[in-house]
């Protein structure tokens, strides 16, 4: 430090100490200031919502990742104002940049997570209102887009036969056969393990670190399901993962295998894509009218929006949905056997099961056998 710069200071604490107050005291006053602007901007809170989500929230690595990246798209015009001085329109500058490269879904999950910024800003004493909160109208109106699905009958049952006919891994053959007649997630399918399934009573159990909503998810299995889970242990038993990588045991198959066997079978993403499966198996079994609405909804893994009823009916239906899921898959074996062949898959495969394209019997009465024991 200078001399003059030091005098500097000394004539400062002498005015502040002849007004009455302390220097000492002021000084850690102004250097609390400062330490506070410096954690009231908006990169600061941001990393905090961030921190919470990975620490506390239990939200899925792909979900705090995409925020991140969408977290990025308003850091360069917001990151180092102070949250108070923030206005609305400086963030609807930010969500029109963003509707304007074309992703206005992109544009409603930012500024969902910019009003979450302002909201842990209220809460911590470092901002008073929520200008985020003011845009709700701001941005244009979603279309939503469902995803391709073959709800035709006679269409649904062309393709479980051309799922019958693939000739790769049989137990990627196997996850295809049971996408449609479980209809869940893609992603809940394919990172599926062993001790997920008790397959003496028939039940698939997705813990909540797999689940969208990050809630666990019982749900029934039909014989067929069961018949399949126990071909495919002969060749994936020895891996956590039911349906591993072709490449490594130690993890699932990845996103774009399932797409990629739609694709080998001759069915393009306009058409139908893995996820479509849901749709598929909501719109059928709700014209079929045998089964209650809210019923074909807990098998969906659908959350009731009005909290206390969903709280009541989270353990309901489950008689129904065992008779649903057993009806689903015999439904889907007469769809197939009815279905006349797709002449883009070549000659139809004979095999009506994996029992033909597995191990031999000996090696499969075998495994079964020590099954039966655990």
């Amino acid at each position: 430090m200078s001399l003059k710069q030091a005098r500097k200071i000394h004539e400062e604490a002498q005015e502040t100490q002849s007004v009455g107050k302390d220097p000492i005291a002021e000084a850690k006053r102004k250097d609390l200031e400062r330490r506070l602007r410096e954690n009231s901007t908006f990169n600061a809170l941001a990393d905090e919502l961030l921190k919470r989500q990975e620490e506390d929230e239990n939200l899925s690595p792909k979900t705090i990742t995409r925020d991140k990246s969408l977290l990025e798209k308003a850091r360069p015009s917001l990151g180092w104002r102070p949250i108070s001085e923030i206005t609305a329109m400086e963030i609807n500058d930010v969500l029109q940049g963003v509707v304007k490269r074309g992703t206005v879904d992109s544009a409603y999950r930012l500024r969902a997570l910019i009003s979450r910024i302002f909201r842990l800003a209220i809460v911590t004493g470092r901002a008073e209102t929520n200008p985020a909160d003011a845009l709700k109208e701001a941005l244009p109106s979603r279309q939503s887009t469902p995803r391709p699905a073959i709800t035709d009958p006679e269409k649904l049952g062309g393709l479980l036969r051309a799922i019958d006919s693939f000739d790769g891994q049989i137990w990627i053959q196997a996850a295809m056969q049971l996408l449609p007649m479980l209809f869940q997630r893609p992603g809940e399918l394919r990172q599926a393990k062993w001790e997920n399934f008790d397959l003496e009573n028939r039940i698939w159990t997705i813990p909540d670190e797999v689940m969208k909503m990050r809630r666990p998810h019982m749900l029934p299995l039909p014989s067929q399901a069961v018949d399949i889970l126990n071909e495919i242990r002969v060749f994936t038993g020895h891996s956590d993962y039911a349906f591993p990588s072709v490449k490594s045991i130690e993890r699932p198959i990845s996103d774009g295998t399932l797409n990629s066997v739609l694709k080998r079978l001759g069915y393009t993403p306009d058409e139908v894509v893995p996820h479509g499966f849901r749709a598929t198996a909501s719109t059928l079994l709700n014209e079929s009218g045998l089964f209650n609405p809210d019923a074909i909804e807990r098998q969906l893994a659908h959350l009731d929006r009005n909290k206390v009823r969903g709280v009541y009916n989270r353990s309901q239906y489950w008689d129904e949905r065992v008779k649903m899921t057993q009806w689903w898959a015999d439904y889907l074996d007469k769809l197939k056997k009815d279905a006349g062949h797709d002449p883009r898959m070549g000659k139809p495969s004979t095999a009506t099961s994996l029992k033909s394209m597995g191990a031999p019997d000996w090696l499969r009465k075998t495994v079964r056998e020590q099954n039966a024991s655990l």
